[in-house]
């Protein structure tokens, strides 16, 4: 099952380069698939600008290791978000200005994941994320030139950690009574804020062609639809239908799930949606403001293309106001985390990733 996806990712990659070379453009920075499939007009310069700047902070920040996290959070989950910024970009990864730095960082993730359990430690928040830039990294990283020579034989490759990753989800699920997912693996309730990372990551990986039960996400769509309000409120815990208070992180969240495991037609899903096209001015408002913005734009764009594009000019205004000098975005989760949340906020402009696409 690994070998087909690849197989089809990297055919779609050959296909792109023969045609940008018929059209003279074959010296120019690629990634596996066409931009124009996904946006039909170029990026801001203004966006650009601050995007590659938070990059460059990012890639002078990268510990030798690979990680990030210097005096904040640290993790498989904080150095795949880095993973899936720099994938965002349009660069090809592969030979392109931040290849080095995500090789190493896809070094470092895997090395972090248990190889019985295939757990990445830290909580399944960062478990989640790791699933989720794994997802987002296979069959657009070339796992030929991941390892140093001689060391290949002896480490999974991308395929085979998201594969392990995946079903470490699952098992997780499998095991909680209320069918998703809490801090630990082994935990028996849950919340609606590490399971939207829990299950993002496996639609994701459904999405880059691993095999992921409909079981394991309609029982997760359900608990969410659970803790969904007829106004649109989502719940963080404390049981169904429990915790119910106007958070925009969550109901993010929901919407999200939503729509990207193609649930659109549930009653739960315009409630969210309706709830965060008719309260756009809360932007840059509220508690880890990058965390929310990171899933606010996901939804919205998914959801509401009018709404995102109103919401979209306020979160550049705001996060232009607030870059640094160093190219970072101060947070209550620290320059690196937040950077990472604020680049990808931003990064549905480019819609490169294929998990941002509509």
């Amino acid at each position: 099952m690994i070998v087909p996806a690849i197989l089809r990712r990297r055919a779609a990659y050959t296909s792109v380069l023969a045609v940008l070379t018929v059209l003279g453009w074959g010296d120019r920075p690629c990634y596996a698939q066409l931009p124009v499939t996904m946006h039909g007009e170029a990026v801001p310069r203004d966006i650009r600008e601050m995007y590659d700047r938070g990059l460059q902070y990012l890639a002078g920040s990268q510990n030798e290791d690979g990680d990030w996290g210097n005096g904040g959070y640290q993790g498989a989950g904080t150095t795949g978000m880095a993973v899936m910024a720099m994938l965002a970009s349009g660069e090809d990864p592969n030979f392109g200005v931040y290849s080095v730095q995500l090789r190493k960082a896809l070094r470092s993730m895997i090395r972090q994941q248990d190889a019985s359990t295939g757990y990445f430690g830290n909580s399944m928040y960062h478990h989640g994320f790791a699933t989720l830039a794994l997802s987002e990294a296979y069959g657009a990283v070339d796992d030929r030139d991941l390892w140093p020579q001689g060391e290949g034989d002896r480490q999974r490759s991308i395929g085979e950690a998201l594969e392990l990753g995946v079903r470490a989800s699952i098992t997780s699920q499998k095991n909680n009574p209320t069918s998703a997912w809490r801090y630990s693996p082994n935990g028996n309730d849950a919340d609606t804020s590490v399971s939207g990372a829990v299950l993002m990551g496996l639609l994701a990986a459904r999405n880059a062609g691993i095999e992921v039960p409909d079981e394991s996400v309609d029982s997760a769509i359900k608990y969410f639809a659970n803790m969904t309000s007829e106004n649109g409120m989502v719940g963080y815990s404390g049981g169904f239908g429990g915790g119910f208070d106007e958070s925009i992180a969550r109901i993010s969240i929901a919407t999200l799930v939503y729509a990207i495991s193609r649930q659109k037609d549930l009653p739960e899903y315009e409630a969210t949606l309706k709830h965060l096209s008719r309260n756009l001015e809360q932007t840059g408002a509220g508690h880890y403001q990058q965390y929310t913005d990171y899933y606010e734009a996901q939804a919205l764009f998914q959801g509401d293309i009018e709404a995102w594009e109103k919401w979209n000019k306020l979160l550049v205004r705001r996060l232009r106001d607030s870059q640094q000098e160093d190219g970072s975005f101060s947070g209550q989760l620290g320059p690196e985390t937040s950077t990472q949340l604020s680049l990808l906020a931003l990064a549905v402009n480019y819609r490169f990733l294929p998990i941002y696409e509509r």
